[in-house]
């Protein structure tokens, strides 16, 4: 444990951070798996809204720096990918 005042408030600061991270890495996740779920059920309104949030997950997270924006790009990309086959399959 550190002993330097500001070295103390460091810790503090980045304990703060670290639980933010991973709540938001957390909600992130699961955004993306209850997408994937719903991709298997075929209920349409379902799966967009789904979708929607699942993309608005990934952007808060590089907003909030937890995620680069090229990753967030791809799985945005494969996210969109996955739905896009799924409508042609329903189709």
């Amino acid at each position: 444990m550190p002993k330097i005042k500001s070295a103390i408030k460091r810790v503090r600061i980045i304990h703060k951070r670290t639980l933010r991270n991973v709540s938001l890495k957390s909600a992130l996740r699961t955004a993306i798996r209850k997408l994937e779920r719903s991709l298997a059920e075929n209920d349409r309104q379902v799966i967009e809204q789904n979708l929607r949030n699942a993309l608005r997950a990934i952007d808060k997270a590089v907003t909030k720096g937890i995620l680069h924006k090229n990753t967030a790009a791809r799985k945005k990309s494969r996210l969109t990918k996955k739905y896009n086959q799924q409508i042609k399959q329903a189709i």
